[in-house]
């Protein structure tokens, strides 16, 4: 698919973040040089082609008071991946969910990310999901030590030449 000059530049600009201000798009249009009308008509005719799906902000859990996240890998057998897959899509505490592939020391298969107010209540929340799917085998893998958190930009690169 082909993007005009301009939609890279729009992409790239909401990839960096709206300001948080009454008419972002306004801001936005001032720092691309067009109106504030053809930022909402770009953004519109790149979800209406599918290119972005939806905008949204990005809640920093840890400096809302929001302590307990894990990554689980779960050994799903693949006849149920797709059962498991729906029904962990559904849980409000759980914001992605991977499909990968096994290692033969590495049994693990489905992935999922768990947020919760604490270590514990992470802990309590997977083996609730273990016992209600009928899922024994999964490993915790909490994180230690943040290296590098920012946001893709996109195309940022290939319009400062």
């Amino acid at each position: 698919m082909n993007l005009s000059d301009f939609e890279k530049k729009l992409i790239s600009a909401l990839s960096e973040g709206l300001p948080l201000v009454s008419r972002p798009y306004a801001v936005l249009a001032e720092r691309l040089g067009t109106t504030e009308e053809s930022i909402i008509e770009g953004i519109k005719s790149l979800q209406k082609r599918g290119i972005i799906r939806r905008l949204g902000g990005t809640l920093r859990h840890n400096r809302a008071g929001i302590e307990g996240n894990v990554m689980v890998a779960w050994e799903v057998p693949p006849l149920r991946v797709e059962e498991v897959g729906r029904y962990c899509a559904k849980l409000p505490f759980i914001t992605h969910c991977y499909l990968r592939r096994t290692y033969p020391d590495w049994p693990y298969n489905f992935y999922t990310m768990i947020h919760a107010e604490s270590e514990e209540e992470c802990r309590r929340l997977v083996q609730e999901l273990s016992q209600k799917l009928n899922l024994p085998r999964y490993v915790f893998l909490f994180t230690e030590k943040e290296i590098v958190r920012r946001m893709r930009r996109y195309f940022a690169e290939e319009l400062k030449s």
